[in-house]
C-alpha cells in the first residue's frame, strides 16, 4: 500500500514556522518511502479565507522546495459533502438542532453555575414535530450534530503510543454543519481523508482531543459508504513554541515565513532546522531537500520543540559557507565577484545579499569607520612599507593598480609592523581590518588582502 499524507492548511493567514514544520515532516516522511504528498486547502471559512493567503502559501512551499502530487480545495467539494451528509442522516448519525446560539449559551451558563461540565444535553433528540414546524416557520434552520457513541474509542499514535478516549463523557456531540449549510473542518476533513486515501495523518498535538471524535466519524462513514478500509495512522507532534514558550499564531504573524524570507533566511537552513526540532537524531545539514528526506526518521521525533534563533543562524552560516558559486550565478548575484572571491567571503555572510557589501570591499568604495587618533596614526604609518613596494613596482614599469598583495607580502608587511610599532595581536590587526574592510569581523585578512588591488589598500590606509 502506498503511503499518502496531506498538508491541509486553512488560508486564513500567512503560514508560520509551526505550519511549515507540519508540511515539511509530512513531505519528508512521504518522499523517504516513495509515497504521495497532498496539498489540500481547508477553505470552507469563507469570511477569513483569502486569495492573498493562498498565493502566499504557494510561494512559501515553492520557496522551501516542497512539491505536491495531489491538490484539492474544500470549497470545490460541497456536493460530495452534501452526499455524505445525507447518508449520515439516513443512518442516524447526524441529528438536527434548532437551538440558537443564545439559548445554548444560557444552557452552558446554568451548567457551569451548577459546577457541571458544559456538555450538550441532546435536547434536540426529543424535540416534538410541532415545535420543529414552529421554528421553521420562524425562519430557523438547524445545525447538525454527530451523535457520539458512549464507548471507548482507541487508536495508535506513532508518537504518543496507544491512546483511548470515551469522547461522549467529556465532549458535546460536535456540530458538523452550521445553520447556513457550511461544513465544518471535522466532517469535511474526514471525508477528504477517505476519498483521497490518506494513510497517515501527521499533525500537531492540539488535535489529539479531536481524534477520538474523528475515529468515530471515520467508522460511521465507512459503514455509510460501504467501505472496507483501515483507519489512517495518526502521529501527533509537540507544538512548536517561540523563545518565550508561547504557541505560534498566524493571526499574530509569529515567525511568519514571508518575513523570514524577506530577512534572507535560506530555505534549506530552515528545512534542516525544522527537521531537527524535537528529534533525537543528530543535526543533519544539507543543501538538498531529497537528501534531507533520506536521512529523516519520524520515529525519532518525540520531544518538545522550541525555536532557537541562534541555532537557526548557526545552520544558516553552515549552509552559506558551502554554497557553490553556481548557486550565486543561478540567483543572478555573481556580478563583480569571481568564484575564488566568493569562496572566501561566503564564510562571513549572514545572508546571501550581504555579498554586495564585500563586492564593495573588493572592488568599490566603502565608508571608512572612525578610529582613535592613536589608531589613525598607526594605520597611516603602516602604509609606509607598502608605498615602498609600490615604488618598486612602478620602477618595473607597472602600476600599483595592477598589483595585489600575495600571502608572503602580507607576512613581510606584518612582520615589519610588529617590529616598528610594538603592537601585536588584536591591537595590530583590528585597526587595519577596520580601515580596509569597514567591519570588525570578516574573512582572514591574509587571504582577503591579495584580492584587493594595492592602490585601493593605500587609499584606505592613508585617508
Amino acid at each position: 500500500m502506498q503511503i499518502v499524507v496531506r498538508f491541509a492548511p486553512s488560508p486564513t493567514g500567512h503560514i508560520h514556522l509551526g505550519n511549515a514544520r507540519i508540511a515539511l515532516l509530512n513531505w519528508l516522511f512521504a518522499r523517504k518511502v516513495g509515497g504521495q504528498f497532498m496539498l489540500r486547502l481547508d477553505d470552507t471559512d469563507k469570511e477569513r479565507s483569502k486569495q492573498e493567503y493562498i498565493d502566499g502559501l504557494s510561494q512559501d512551499l515553492s520557496w522551501l522546495g516542497m512539491d505536491y502530487d495531489v491538490f484539492a480545495r474544500q470549497s470545490d467539494r460541497a456536493a460530495r459533502y452534501t452526499e455524505c451528509k445525507q447518508k449520515l442522516i439516513d443512518a442516524g448519525y447526524l441529528y438536527p438542532c434548532y437551538e440558537t446560539f443564545e439559548e445554548l449559551e444560557q444552557k452552558r451558563r446554568i451548567q457551569l453555575a451548577k459546577k457541571q461540565p458544559p456538555i450538550y444535553d441532546r435536547a434536540a433528540l426529543t424535540c416534538k414535530s410541532e415545535d420543529i414546524a414552529t421554528w421553521e416557520r420562524e425562519g430557523r434552520s438547524p445545525h447538525w450534530r454527530f451523535k457520539l457513541r458512549d464507548e471507548e474509542t482507541a487508536f495508535d499514535d506513532m508518537i504518543k503510543g496507544h491512546l483511548s478516549f470515551n469522547p461522549s463523557l467529556s465532549l458535546s456531540d460536535p456540530v458538523l454543519i452550521k445553520e447556513d449549510g457550511t461544513f465544518l473542518y471535522t466532517i469535511s476533513s474526514v471525508i477528504d481523508d477517505i476519498d483521497f486515501g490518506i494513510t497517515h495523518i501527521i499533525r500537531g498535538e492540539d488535535h489529539v482531543t479531536n481524534t477520538a471524535i474523528q475515529v468515530q466519524l471515520f467508522q460511521a462513514l465507512h459503514k455509510c459508504l460501504d467501505l472496507d478500509m483501515p483507519l489512517p495512522i495518526f502521529a501527533h507532534l509537540a507544538l512548536l513554541l517561540d523563545q518565550d514558550g508561547q504557541p505560534l499564531s498566524k493571526r499574530l504573524n509569529s515567525y511568519c515565513l514571508k518575513h523570514l524570507r524577506s530577512e534572507g533566511i535560506e530555505p534549506m537552513a530552515l528545512n534542516c532546522f525544522l527537521a531537527s526540532m524535537g528529534s533525537s537524531s543528530p543535526l543533519y545539514i544539507t543543501d538538498n531537500l531529497r537528501d534531507l528526506a533520506a536521512h529523516f526518521d519520524l520515529d525519532h521525533v518525540r520531544g518538545g520543540a522550541r525555536i532557537d534563533d541562534k541555532a537557526l543562524l548557526g545552520i544558516q552560516h553552515k549552509i552559506l559557507h558551502t554554497m557553490p558559486f553556481d548557486e550565486l550565478v543561478r540567483r543572478g548575484q555573481d556580478a563583480r565577484i569571481l568564484e575564488n572571491e566568493w569562496n572566501l567571503v561566503r564564510e562571513s555572510l549572514d545572508r546571501v545579499e550581504d555579498v554586495e557589501y564585500w563586492k564593495s570591499v573588493l572592488h568599490g568604495k566603502i565608508e571608512l569607520p572612525d578610529l582613535s587618533d592613536e589608531d589613525v596614526e598607526f594605520v597611516r604609518g603602516s602604509a609606509t612599507w607598502l608605498i615602498e613596494q609600490a615604488d618598486i613596482v612602478m620602477r618595473l614599469g607597472e602600476t600599483s593598480a595592477h598589483v595585489h598583495l600575495g600571502g608572503n607580502m602580507w607576512d613581510f608587511w606584518f612582520d615589519f609592523l610588529r617590529q616598528t610599532s610594538g603592537r601585536k595581536g588584536f591591537d595590530l590587526v583590528h585597526p587595519i581590518r577596520m580601515r580596509l574592510t569597514g567591519r570588525a569581523n570578516g574573512p582572514e585578512m591574509k587571504r582577503l588582502l591579495p584580492l584587493i588591488d594595492l592602490d585601493t589598500i593605500l587609499e584606505r590606509l592613508t585617508a
